[in-house]
């Protein structure tokens, strides 16, 4: 089922591109032609099919993973037993574009053998009035009266995108607990509005950091602007400067790294830190679709650079920080899914730099990555009919 990895490398910049970045964003897909390469560490067992998922996650203490379906649905599989089941009490989404339901997230705090009784977060977009629309997250406590079928109570809006814009793009909302237990940061794209990214009295193009009640964390650093301006958005900002986030992850020293979709080219890994600006829409290692140049990264220029950076860009759909026991050579390397690219893509970190390793190619664009309790690789296809795929130490 894998394509070859020199395949990639012998395609053309403006193709692949057009493939990659563009693709990704419309939700369309290119066939790439099979080769052969390289043996890959691991081999694939297809698991399940779903339609368009979002985002996996395993609920902490069990073998379920949870599965989300951007039209708005919510599924889950014990996949020790392949059990599967449906989730009642979700929120109407606006689907369509990149919008519908987006990313879910647990305590680790709160693991245990039962499936029920924990709390459970769900991004998704929201429509607004006069066309427009914005990213929401919600949380709510998940109960189980059956092995088939759980229902989320209590379900409540913790945060909202401010403001809500026209159009169906980036709206990232990916979610991650703090390894403390203690923070919700929120990923939120700059919804192809470019210019919001800089503007701290909104949340577009920004990473926030939250209480796990939504209100904004002590110690976010425009705490105090927030107090000037009156303006208590601002206090929820973690970093801005960024485009279209696709996947958050912690490493073994609790720093936190995200991934981003450049425009045509100048996909970005950023190590985040507090106040940083990325440097988005004013500095990119790609250039705008109608040819555009935007000026690079540089030193000294007053924003944040970019750990690794790709052109042509692999489009990230996710990202996990491997931890497991399956794959040693892979412990604390960064594994990227590539939408366009259609590869699962190995980091490795180098202080605060990062470099590609190598990257394995697949047969379909893929959207999501999970870490199994056995440190199995859990990978969700992207699109209709996708398959979820589970990859075990050959």
């Amino acid at each position: 089922m894998f394509l070859s990895s020199r395949l990639l490398a012998a395609l053309s910049l403006s193709a692949l591109a057009l493939a990659s970045c563009a693709k990704a964003e419309t939700g369309e897909s290119e066939p790439i032609v099979a080769g052969t390469g390289p043996a890959t560490p691991f081999t694939s067992q297809e698991v399940a099919t779903f339609d368009e998922p979002w985002a996996i996650a395993f609920a902490p203490g069990t073998n379920v993973l949870f599965v989300t379906e951007k039209a708005g649905a919510l599924k889950f599989i014990d996949t020790a037993s392949g059990t599967t089941g449906t989730v009642n009490g979700l929120p109407q989404v606006a689907y369509g574009g990149q919008g519908g339901l987006g990313d879910v997230a647990f305590l680790p705090g709160e693991a245990s053998a039962t499936l029920g009784g924990r709390t459970i977060y769900l991004s998704w977009a929201e429509a607004g009035e006069n066309d427009t629309r914005g990213a929401a997250v919600g949380k709510g406590r998940l109960e189980c009266d059956a092995p088939t079928a759980c229902t989320i109570e209590g379900l409540a809006v913790i945060w909202r995108q401010t403001p809500k814009v026209t159009g169906r793009g980036h709206y990232s909302h990916r979610l991650s607990i703090s390894p403390d237990g203690r923070y919700l940061y929120v990923a939120s794209g700059e919804r192809q509005k470019m210019t919001p990214a800089q503007d701290t009295s909104t949340t577009l193009g920004k990473i926030v950091r939250l209480n796990l009640d939504g209100t904004p964390a002590a110690g976010n650093p425009m705490a105090e602007m927030a107090r000037q301006t009156g303006n208590p958005v601002t206090a929820e900002i973690w970093s801005y400067g960024h485009r279209n986030i696709l996947g958050m992850a912690w490493d073994a020293q609790g720093r936190l790294w995200e991934v981003e979709h450049g425009p045509a080219g100048g996909d970005e890994l950023n190590l985040v830190k507090p106040g940083a600006n990325y440097g988005w829409p004013i500095r990119s290692n790609g250039d705008h679709y109608n040819g555009d140049a935007i000026p690079d990264h540089a030193e000294g220029d007053g924003f944040a650079r970019p750990a690794a950076s790709w052109t042509p860009v692999i489009a990230p759909g996710d990202m996990l920080i491997y931890s497991g026991s399956m794959f040693a050579d892979l412990q604390g390397h960064a594994l990227i899914a590539g939408l366009g690219s259609m590869a699962l893509v190995d980091v490795a970190f180098e202080g605060e730099s990062a470099r590609e390793v190598t990257r394995w190619s697949f047969e379909r664009r893929l959207r999501s990555l999970a870490q199994g309790p056995d440190g199995a690789i859990w990978v969700a296809e992207d699109g209709k009919g996708a398959r979820l795929l589970k990859l075990i130490a050959r």
